[in-house]
């Protein structure tokens, strides 16, 4: 048995309660493992530690598992019934047989030794106030990002010195184009038809940039969008609408506008706010960038120095802007910008904070990577799914790779992290920070729309960047960034376009299962590059085909209830780069 491929331990994804009955417990094996049982119960079936008698356990097979590249991920839900749980587990490979402990393998003589104290996995305690809960109301959410400064120019009278026309071509890294939040609220009607449930903003505060992330006053709308007024304004009619708002918490850096910023420059080591910023040498000069160790700063950018958010002062000044938000525009949520360099003693205390404010308040971080860290409850409730995007992305860069190496990645993306934060992952296929969806995908149109079939039936919610549901075209900043092309739009120009889009978030919305965590892929086309998955649901198993192979494949669809989205799905037939989607009732 390959031993060193096993793992597990009493933390993070491997063991933590769903809720405040239910615990779920994962094992990681190699490819030889084939079967693996768990021994459980209470701590205290045997007596009290320290009796003679031998603590045993109910044994039961893990039979629920997912394949990653080099192992195979074994769940299981148990209900203990005293809020304890003590286990250790039972592996078989072949005809080799071992017991894993928190100590490390034994084989059954070895276990049963005279005089040999085994060191168990124990839960010691489900306690209520450390189940990790995320809002219910995010799994059912479409969202839809919008930067504000190419969105929509409803209000000219605000419109920036230098303004340009708006346009649907290419754009400069520092052109203004007008986008304000008069605009937004005129095109809320469109984004309910659309089918839109939520709306992320880039940044909306006063800065001296299109993007915003320099921020000068963190409590004052940016003159050239609108005023505060404007922005409360927005998020009732967003909530008249059934659209809840997330704006963005640029709590990383500040622009060097900031009035503390300034007084530093001014007043050196004596100011105030000396210890605010992360300084390292003094006096020090505005130059091109920070790779000199002056400052910190975001990415070096000189013009963006970097908070000092383990300083409590810091943490409070920012608290306040956070309650500010919350109590002046009913927001529903907050998108931490470099959610990853923020302290974690600062992100506990809005956690704690935001969660007796208002229930159901939505913390999610701008972070690429593997957030475990971030993700046990008492900060974020989510992260920005890119892992997904890159997985989602991947299988159609690399035309060599087979189907397995889908599933493969898919199945990372959602064994990372506990249950019930995949509910509510951020998912998108791009952003403000990437291409656009389209140029990911070659401009073949169809492969645009088949991982946006995946986007709309994985777990979590999924999130439309402002123009893809028209297939923008957009390489990387600032050519992500372009003005949203409304004349192609209002003279009926993208219909076609906008209507593919609602079949998705109408199939997202109907189906449970389209949400649902709970999928497996068969793979029972034997083609390469075919994939099939199931998304099991309450009430409706969906079946997911994607044909990315030069040559059509036949489906028989006769066990199935009815198609529920195909594109190029013709008698019988999956044409290359087609989906098709049946429900199973």
């Amino acid at each position: 048995m390959f031993l060193s491929a096993i793992y597990h331990r009493m933390s993070e994804q491997y063991c933590y309660p769903l809720d405040a009955d239910n615990l779920i417990i994962n094992i990681k094996t190699g490819y030889d493992v084939d079967k693996v049982y768990i021994y459980y119960g209470d701590p205290y079936d045997a007596g009290i530690m320290g009796g003679n008698e031998r603590w045993t356990g109910k044994r039961e097979e893990i039979c629920f598992k997912k394949r990653l590249k080099d192992h195979i991920w074994w769940t299981t839900t148990l209900r203990p019934e005293y809020k304890r749980c003590k286990y250790y587990f039972e592996l078989h490979s072949k005809d080799e047989v071992m017991y894993f402990f928190e100590d490390g393998f034994y084989t059954e003589e070895e276990m049963n030794t005279d005089g040999k104290t085994l060191s168990y996995f124990i839960m010691p305690w489900m306690n209520p106030a450390d189940v990790c809960k995320t809002p219910d109301w995010v799994n059912d959410t479409v969202w839809y990002q919008i930067f504000p400064e190419r969105f929509c120019n409803g209000d000219r009278s605000i419109d920036p010195d230098g303004v340009l026309p708006w346009q649907s071509g290419e754009v400069g890294l520092k052109d203004y184009y007008g986008g304000d939040i008069r605009g937004i609220r005129d095109r809320l009607p469109y984004l309910r038809d659309l089918g839109i449930t939520g709306i992320y903003l880039n940044p909306v505060f006063e800065s001296n940039s299109n993007h915003k992330y320099n921020t000068r006053d963190y409590k004052k709308v940016d003159p050239h969008f609108g005023t505060n007024s404007d922005l409360r304004a927005l998020v009732d009619e967003a909530h008249a609408f059934g659209i809840r708002v997330m704006l963005d918490a640029v709590f990383n850096h500040t622009g060097t506008d900031h009035p503390m910023w300034q007084d530093i420059l001014e007043k050196g080591r004596e100011s105030e706010y000396a210890d605010w910023y992360m300084i390292n040498k003094w006096p020090f000069e505005q130059g091109r960038d920070t790779r000199d160790g002056r400052y910190y700063s975001f990415a070096f950018a000189e013009y963006m120095p970097k908070l000092n958010t383990n300083n409590p002062e810091v943490q409070d000044y920012l608290l306040d802007i956070i309650r500010f938000w919350i109590e002046t525009f009913d927001i529903d949520g907050l998108r931490f910008d470099v959610g990853n360099e923020v302290s974690h003693s600062f992100l506990k205390a809005v956690k704690y904070m935001t969660g007796h404010m208002k229930e159901g308040f939505y913390l999610l971080g701008e972070i690429w990577h593997d957030s475990i860290s971030w993700l046990s409850g008492d900060e974020y409730d989510s992260v920005m799914n890119y892992p997904l995007s890159t997985a989602i992305s991947d299988f159609w860069v690399y035309k060599n790779r087979g189907r397995e190496t889908f599933e493969y990645d898919i199945n990372r993306c959602f064994t990372m992290y506990y249950a019930q934060v995949n509910d509510v992952l951020f998912n998108l296929l791009d952003s403000h920070d990437t291409n656009r969806l389209l140029d990911k995908a070659g401009h073949n149109i169809d492969i645009f729309y088949q991982q946006l079939a995946v986007l709309f039936t994985m777990p979590g919610s999924p999130c439309i960047y402002y123009g893809t549901e028209v297939a923008m075209e957009g390489s990387y900043d600032p050519d992500c960034r372009r003005c949203m092309p409304w004349d192609e739009i209002d003279s009926g120009k993208r219909d076609d376009e906008i209507a593919e889009m609602k079949r998705l978030i109408k199939m997202r919305q109907k189906y449970q299962s389209c949400k649902s965590r709970n999928f497996h892929f068969p793979n029972d086309i034997e083609k390469k590059r075919v994939i099939s998955y199931i998304k099991l649901g309450e009430n409706e198993n969906l079946q997911v085909y994607l044909n990315c192979e030069d040559t059509a494949v036949d489906i028989d669809i006769s066990r199935f209830s009815s198609v529920v989205y195909s594109r190029k799905w013709r008698n019988g037939k999956l044409e290359p780069d087609g989906v098709l989607i049946l429900v199973q009732n």
